[in-house]
């Protein structure tokens, strides 16, 4: 199986934060911001395996700092691991005013995707191999969060077994 670096994997989108990309306070919205996370998090795991890919999970998106209006923001991700056929895909955003030239990490994040056939069903991926030591640490340290989101989407599972397709209200 072939191999590919992180480093050909990285990709970067940065945006401007216009006003209707906020909400009351005048910040991104979360759900903005995540839309732009899984978007450069996909570019970079097709670049990977160079075939289709779809989002498996999204965990550990934590916002750090507020991106305001008039700010820019720009997303990094590169895929950190492989498995089979999955990849592990870190990203990191970046506010920054223009103004001032100010900037603060304000988000950082892991996703999960799949690469798949034209039926969509998987289908393995190059093994990734890190080169810097940012890239070896979370290279290195994979394996327990691929292990956490194991253990996530058995709990899932079992809750949406548990809640079942009924209305609420007719519970």
């Amino acid at each position: 199986m072939e191999t590919n670096t992180c480093r050909n994997s990285l990709t970067v989108k940065t945006s401007h934060v216009l006003p209707p990309d906020t909400n009351t306070h005048g910040t991104l919205f979360g759900g903005k911001l995540m839309a732009h996370i899984d978007d450069v998090a996909a570019i970079a795991a097709a670049r990977h395996a160079r075939e289709t890919v779809v989002t498996a999970s999204t965990d550990s998106v934590d916002f750090l700092a507020p991106v305001k209006e008039g700010d820019s923001i720009c997303v990094e991700a590169f895929v950190t691991w492989t498995h089979n056929t999955s990849m592990e895909v870190f990203v990191k955003a970046v506010t920054e005013h223009l103004l001032s030239g100010e900037r603060k990490v304000c988000t950082t994040a892991f996703l999960t995707f799949v690469a798949v056939d034209e039926n969509g069903s998987p289908i393995p991926v190059k093994s990734v191999v890190p080169e810097t030591e940012f890239e070896k640490n979370l290279h290195q340290h994979a394996p327990v969060r691929a292990k956490h989101r194991k253990e996530r989407r058995a709990n899932s599972k079992e809750l949406a077994k548990a809640f079942g397709t009924d209305f609420p209200w007719d519970r």
